[in-house]
């Protein structure tokens, strides 16, 4: 186990008592958990509670291994090549062999398939296409074109982890699809994150699948990904996260300065798939800040803020930018927790943009205006992110909140997951007015459990731990019986 898993201090006051039940157990056991005091930083009172503080999950020896064979010079290389084709909008040509959308999706697939020659079996590789009938910005029918390389894991393939770059571009006429449109932060840079990640993960065996997605129709209407997330949802895929990486290529803001060592992600808060039910449900219980992306959010930040990435991850609590989207907005509305990678600070100038110099200065998004740097460590992080997210278990499924009495303890339970290597359970908690998780306590392999604090004070959370001290995103448990 690691080194986190270590019993905390001895407690100072008298112990509550945890009381844990099984299947297995034919009585209650009671086990005594130590008192910590609350972080100040995270909100939380001084008083003790059960528990020790919860700490990150530090990088293994092979994920260290996997995140420095990430090559710079790879990175740079797709988003020169991309860049290259003139224009990459939805509606240029699908059959110039040297120019237009068709030319990129072409070159995006040929690439994947030699990344999958080199797999083993593991990674394959598929062009997905449809027609898109006119429609906002598709003003003739047009084929959308997905390239989707999936790396199936070993021991829980139906589990499955996305991310998405898109590789169409625009100008400053969004319905100008002749002008040259590099679109190298616009987001070349997230296809190269995906690419070179496809490429460095499928050397590997892996446990839980993981999809490399390069699609188009993002700056029409996220045709793409919207098509994409309905194939999955129609197959009844278990999507337990998704990544939307766009526009993570310049670390300099329009003033100048820069902030190369932080990333944004954007994680929603109230569900943009929630049903009335689901809402009253909320407003009863509270868990604005616990929908499933904000739980994707804190993992994030658990895994992949460290010194092998060297990135500090901000987590904005917005499903994205003001008044703005990208493509993980299609797998919100299929009820999927999803977000939203983006740089810190944007330059307008080199977004959206006709490639022209004014008065002197460069418009147009154009790659000498990329920080390779900083998209390497954007991909490390996401490379982070996505093999701790494969190798540990899955999201604990069916959490609740026993409601069936009136107790000042709470009883939690949930189903016992399928992975071959599962050790255990962990429940966390934190202060209301706490942001993120302050307090884990060490439950064992059980699937249910009482803890000696009322639900009406603190929110409680429940994930799942490996053998080898994975640790799955925490599920907010629903009341229930």
């Amino acid at each position: 186990m690691s080194s986190d898993e270590s019993h905390g201090p001895e407690p100072t006051k008298p112990t509550r008592r945890t009381f844990l039940s099984a299947a297995t157990v034919t009585a209650a056991a009671a086990v005594t958990v130590p008192m910590v005091a609350a972080p100040a930083s995270a909100g939380g009172h001084d008083d003790d509670g059960p528990g020790r503080p919860v700490r990150p999950q530090a990088p293994d020896r092979e994920l260290r291994r996997l995140l420095d064979e990430i090559d710079q010079r790879r990175i740079e290389a797709i988003v020169r090549r991309l860049a290259a084709f003139g224009t990459r909008h939805t509606l240029s040509s699908q059959d110039d062999p040297v120019r237009g959308i068709g030319a990129a999706r072409d070159w995006i697939h040929e690439q994947m398939r030699g990344y999958a020659a080199a797999s083993g079996g593991r990674l394959t590789v598929e062009v997905q296409s449809y027609i898109q009938q006119p429609a906002s910005r598709i003003p003739v029918p047009t084929r959308i074109s997905n390239v989707v390389a999936t790396l199936r894991g070993t021991t829980s393939p139906g589990r499955v982890y996305v991310v998405t770059g898109h590789y169409d571009s625009r100008c400053t006429d969004v319905m100008d699809f002749t002008s040259d449109a590099p679109g190298a932060d616009d987001d070349a840079s997230g296809v190269a994150l995906l690419m070179e990640l496809a490429r460095v993960m499928s050397k590997r065996p892996i446990e839980a699948t993981v999809v490399f997605a390069a699609v188009a129709g993002e700056e029409q209407n996220l045709y793409g990904s919207t098509y994409l997330a309905q194939q999955y949802k129609a197959a009844g895929t278990d999507i337990q996260g998704m990544f939307s990486c766009d526009i993570i290529g310049s670390s300099t803001a329009d003033d100048g300065t820069r902030d190369p060592r932080s990333v944004r992600l954007f994680a929603e808060g109230v569900p943009t798939s929630e049903t009335p039910g689901q809402a009253s449900t909320r407003q009863s219980v509270g868990g604005e800040n616990d929908s499933p992306s904000r739980q994707l959010a804190r993992f994030v930040s658990d895994v992949a803020e460290n010194s092998a990435t060297g990135m500090n991850v901000r987590v904005v609590y917005r499903r994205d930018r003001y008044l703005r989207g990208s493509d993980h907005i299609a797998f919100l509305r299929e009820g999927w927790p999803a977000g939203r990678f983006t740089e810190p600070n944007e330059d307008f100038a080199h977004q959206h943009q006709d490639v022209r110099v004014v008065d002197g200065k460069q418009f147009g998004d154009l790659p000498e205006f990329c920080d390779f740097g900083y998209i390497t460590r954007v991909t490390k992080v996401n490379g982070a992110v996505l093999y701790s997210l494969a190798q540990a278990p899955g999201t604990p499924k069916r959490a609740t909140i026993v409601t069936t009495n009136l107790t000042n303890d709470t009883e939690l339970r949930w189903d016992r997951g399928t992975e071959p290597d599962l050790a255990g359970y962990e429940v966390l908690w934190r202060e209301t007015t706490a942001s993120e998780w302050t307090h884990v306590i060490e439950v064992g392999d059980v699937t249910t459990v009482t803890i000696n604090l009322s639900k009406d004070n603190v929110f409680f959370g429940i994930r799942a731990v490996d053998r080898d001290g994975h640790r799955s995103p925490v599920a907010f448990p629903q009341p229930g019986s």
